[in-house]
């Protein structure tokens, strides 16, 4: 098995020996190429390079013919190319474009002298060579460069006459690692089994049940195949977009190309080459350089004059190079090495490179606008609309035919006792309307690719056979559509008028994300008791059209049978308050698609304008939120639409007139990248649980559900369905008032100023006190006094019962006064002796002595005061 694998000798930097498998993997190689010149006069059908970092070499390899009778050449890589005589060996410098930087290989080519020098139409031209390079040779290329996804680069040839120094052969080939984002069987094919498994879904909830009104709510909570194709169609026909994409985004796009209906097929090709012709159209209309047109800026062109001028010095002069490396390039063993590079195609042969492209295809290496995009596919931008279209025409019958081929192996299994006859009963009876539904379903997901694709051919300016076709579907689609969308609003509608009334529209202070402060807006009609404390910034006249419902029996859309199964297609997975919103997501998948299709070649005006678009999309969905699924709207709504902005900001950066250096654009692209992946792998994430959810219903009549564990799951999904169905906001119920009964409050007391407060010798206890509530004070002698006591005519005075007033404020005078009456107090104690309690004509027991009477409500501070002098008197007389 290993005795054919050959090795060969090298000698790394350190000058250590090594032994290299000759078949091994280049770190730079050339795929396919194409004419740049559109009339050159080589025909090359084989050109090759490759890159070996292990032994710094580069190798190269040219095969082709020519009608030329008899001409000398010059053989170069760029603009800086070294000239030679016809006869004599020739030496040429072969450039690699990195990213948009040019770096300069010295290339030493060997040229057999039949072949090119001089070149004659009757012997196949064929030069190869081993080029030695050195570390400053590929300074220009990223080291990062050998390992990212996509590479971007690309190898031109050109080839000069030397009687008339004119170009007469240019060719560009893209440069490679190898590492992509593009694997379109293996990821493509994942999309399409989850994608399976979304319409299987879908499907079988649509189909099970017998109450019309029950089904449509189930599959309004499935997952939409509209939402499914609508993420892939963003993701996909980005590329429409007429700016020089980085080489990594066409290669992540190519996964999804299928789900745009760009599905490469060699006979398919073939055809519609045949119905096209030799028209082709122009590529550079749409923002791309054609193959087989000319491209005089490719590479940064190149001036002939300069190029001879600088012959003898490029030859003799110090960029020579030395006379034994061109000796040791055309040894015998280099010769039978390069000669092993013959065998493309074998099992132990070189087979590193690519082939011719097809008449149609931009240049490989440029990845502009919408033709780059399909360069991917190897699909020519001038077959591009009969691609689409044949291939929507092919899923429209497999949709047809499996409905129907469903419905008779269904019969078939009742035939022979399969499954109970009652099952699918509904389905069985009514299987032709489904058949209708869902091919007019299966067009309103196609409605934006086909109606992009006609606008596209238009603008394009290809064969006059295909444009007839483009205009003849898009009269048919667009009216068609249009048209069954606005009959279907005017048959709900029309048992009813419209009237214009005045509103209000509010500027409120609101909340995000619960916590930062922002600014919402809100009709003065539509405010709750909840949005009604949001303070108001302020307001405007408004006007709304309200639709006003001339049939109080008309029972809602959602419970309407008739209505379901006419246009069940449009509306069933929309909410009951936002049911027409079908006709508005036709109309901007409509503007969406002329905007894409007909500023194709105008890269600003494709963006800004759709910018614009998406952004009020995106404002008007957020408001209505359209779906009566929680997951759709998440997805539709938020996600895909924030998808769309960001990737439409991002996608300005790329065109050419900004002149963003490539590495850049290669970094902004893999953020694109990043926001759609992230997109398309939470639809995958919803698809999952679309499918356990539409599992859940369909087996909504089983009394045992397996797994049991996900019974807790299932009743809370019922319970969601019942609750979002009636699309009514739920407000919470007031709290019952309860009953109120008499009661007595004092909230505050205030003390105006007297007269006695001016009086210098009047003692004020509340002078220097401020007035409180007289209730907690009253309270704390209620439990030890009767209620005949507290008279409405008691002291305001904030001290406590039976405290003595005295003075805010003493002088000596005072003082000595209040010592005497304290003295002759005292006295009068001694000398009266025990006082004996007397009953009272009520038959309480009550003191009444004169120090008790003290103890009496007092009316006012005057009072106090002349009680106290009245004491003091009777006082005096008993001594």
């Amino acid at each position: 098995m290993y005795k054919n694998i050959k090795y060969i000798e090298t000698t790394n930097d350190a000058g250590q020996s090594l032994w290299l498998r000759d078949a091994r993997k280049p770190a730079l190689y050339t795929q396919n190429f194409g004419d740049c010149l559109g009339s050159s006069l080589i025909n090359v059908t084989r050109f090759d390079a490759a890159y070996y970092k292990d032994n710094m070499t580069v190798l190269f390899h040219l095969e082709g013919n020519t009608n030329v009778a008899n001409e000398s050449l010059i053989c170069m890589e760029n603009s800086r190319g070294l000239s030679v005589p016809a006869a004599d060996p020739s030496v040429v410098y072969i450039g690699v474009f990195a990213y948009g930087v040019c770096t300069h290989l010295p290339a030493p080519l060997s040229l057999k002298e039949s072949s090119l020098c001089p070149m004659n139409r009757s012997v196949p031209i064929e030069a190869n060579g081993i080029i030695p390079v050195s570390q400053s040779d590929v300074a220009g290329i990223p080291a990062i460069a050998l390992n990212i996804p996509d590479f971007e680069g690309e190898a031109i040839l050109r080839v000069f006459a030397n009687s008339t120094e004119s170009e007469i052969g240019c060719y560009s080939a893209v440069v490679t690692n190898g590492a992509t984002f593009s694997h379109p069987y293996a990821v493509g094919s994942a999309l399409g089994i989850f994608t399976v498994i979304a319409i299987a879904a879908s499907f079988a909830t649509a189909i099970y049940g017998s109450h019309v009104s029950t089904t449509r709510t189930h599959y309004a909570h499935s997952l939409s195949v509209l939402v499914v194709f609508s993420v892939f169609h963003h993701i996909f026909y980005t590329g429409a977009l007429s700016v020089n994409w980085p080489s990594v985004l066409p290669a992540f796009w190519s996964n999804f190309a299928w789900t745009g209906g760009m599905i490469y097929s060699e006979s398919m090709q073939n055809t519609i080459n045949q119905l096209i012709g030799s028209n082709k159209g122009n590529t550079s209309i749409v923002g791309a350089a054609g193959s087989g047109s000319t491209a005089e800026g490719l590479g940064g062109g190149y001036q002939v004059s300069q190029i001879y001028k600088r012959w003898f010095l490029h030859l003799f002069g110090r960029d020579a190079p030395p006379f034994s490396r061109l000796v040791n390039l055309h040894s015998a063993e280099a010769e039978q090495y390069l000669a092993k590079r013959a065998l493309a195609n074998a099992t132990e042969g070189y087979n590193w490179y690519g082939f011719p492209t097809k008449p149609g295809l931009p240049l490989p290496g440029n990845f502009s606008g919408f033709a780059g995009t399909l360069a991917q596919e190897n699909i020519p931008a001038s077959n591009a609309f009969m691609t689409g279209v044949l291939w929507f025409l092919v899923l429209l019958t497999i949709v047809a035919a499996y409905v129907a081929a469903f419905k008779w192996i269904l019969e078939a299994l009742v035939k022979y006792k399969r499954i109970e006859e009652t099952r699918l009963a509904y389905f069985r009876q009514h299987w032709v309307g489904y058949t209708e539904a869902a091919a007019l379903r299966t067009t309103v997901i196609g409605f934006f690719a086909i109606i992009y694709l006609t606008i596209f051919q238009f603008t394009y300016k290809g064969s006059g056979g295909v444009t007839a076709i483009a205009v003849l579907v898009f009269l048919v689609l667009s009216l068609g559509m249009l048209g069954t969308a606005g009959y279907a609003c005017f048959y709900r509608l029309r048992g009813g008028h419209y009237e214009i009334r005045l509103d209000r529209l509010h500027a409120e202070r609101s909340k995000a994300l619960g916590s930062l402060p922002c600014v919402g807006f809100g009709l003065e009609s539509r405010r709750t008791e909840k949005t009604r404390l949001r303070l108001s910034i302020g307001s405007l006249p408004w006007r709304t059209i309200s639709y006003v419902d001339e049939d109080a029996r008309r029972i809602d859309v959602h419970h309407d049978e008739a209505y379901i199964k006419r246009f069940g297609w449009l509306f069933a997975r929309f909410r009951r308050t936002r049911w027409w919103f079908f006709a508005l997501w036709l109309a901007y998948e409509f503007v969406r698609a002329c905007l894409y299709g007909g500023a194709a070649g105008h890269p600003m005006t494709q963006v800004f304008g759709l910018m614009i678009v998406e952004f009020i999309a995106l404002i008007t969905t957020v408001i209505l939120k359209p779906f009566e699924g929680l997951r759709l709207n998440a997805l539709m709504v938020y996600l895909l639409g924030f998808s769309k902005v960001a990737t439409l900001a991002l996608s300005a950066a790329f065109d050419i007139r900004f002149n963003l250096p490539r590495i850049t654009t290669t970094v902004i692209g893999v953020v694109i990248i990043v926001i759609q992946g992230i997109l398309a792998i939470l639809t995958l994430v919803a698809i999952v649980f679309g499918a356990i959810s539409s599992y859940m219903s369909v087996t909504r009549d089983r009394e045992v559900f397996r797994p049991r564990r996900w019974e807790p799951y299932r009743q809370s999904y019922f319970a969601h369905l019942e609750k979002a169905a009636p699309d009514v906001s739920l407000v919470r119920p007031p709290t019952p008032e309860q009953p109120k009964e008499p009661y007595f409050r004092v909230a505050s007391v205030r003390r105006e100023p007297k007269i006695e407060d001016n009086d210098p010798d009047n003692i004020n206890p509340g002078s220097s006190r401020t007035s409180i509530a007289p209730g907690p004070l009253l309270g704390s002698r209620v439990g030890s006094r009767t209620n005949s006591m507290w008279s409405p005519t008691m002291s305001n005075s904030n001290l406590p019962y039976g405290a003595r007033a005295h003075r805010a404020s003493w002088n000596t005078r005072d003082f000595t006064s209040w010592q005497e009456r304290q003295h002759s107090n005292h006295s009068s104690h001694v000398a009266g002796g025990p006082h004996i309690a007397n009953r009272a004509s009520d038959g309480s027991l009550r003191e009444t002595t004169n120090s008790e009477r003290m103890d009496a409500p007092i009316k006012s501070p005057t009072d106090a005061a002349t009680l106290v002098i009245q004491k003091s008197r009777r006082d005096k007389g008993k001594s």
